[in-house]
């Protein structure tokens, strides 16, 4: 018996014996969010009451922490019958391993700001260094 090393093993096209069946085309992989849109969605989670602060714990660094704990409390994303969503996330990276970014937030028919910082640590771990929930409210786009 033959070996055919061009064949995947234990692959077989039943219609013939010793025959590799057609590849399928592979499927083009989704893009993982960049960080910065990682982040705004779990910090809109935890400022809208739908997850505990302590969620972020492994993900935060410095003062970030005890900022989300100041602000979650009160949920101050969290917008009565409609769930809030992130509109539009931006970043930019002012320095290596380190992303300022912003966020819009549609809660209702509120639009929030929410700014933060990520710092990349020395484990290629990104972690949230700072978090600003802007206070004003702005009507909606319609």
């Amino acid at each position: 018996m033959s070996t055919d090393r061009t064949r995947p093993a234990g692959r077989r096209d039943r219609g013939r014996p010793g025959t590799v069946p057609p590849q399928r085309t592979p499927q083009r992989p989704r893009h993982a969010p960049r960080p910065h849109q990682w982040f705004a969605e779990r910090l809109l989670a935890v400022l809208s009451g739908q997850r505990p602060v302590h969620w972020m714990l492994g993900h935060t660094i410095g003062e970030a922490y005890d900022q989300l704990a100041e602000l979650a409390p009160t949920a101050p994303l969290g917008a009565g019958y409609r769930r809030p969503v992130v509109r539009a996330c931006h970043g930019v990276q002012p320095a290596t391993g380190v992303v300022e970014a912003f966020a819009s937030i549609a809660t209702g028919g509120q639009i929030r700001a929410l700014a933060f910082r990520l710092e990349q640590g020395p484990d290629l771990r990104w972690r949230c260094a700072a978090v600003d929930l802007g206070g004003e409210r702005l009507p909606a786009v319609r």
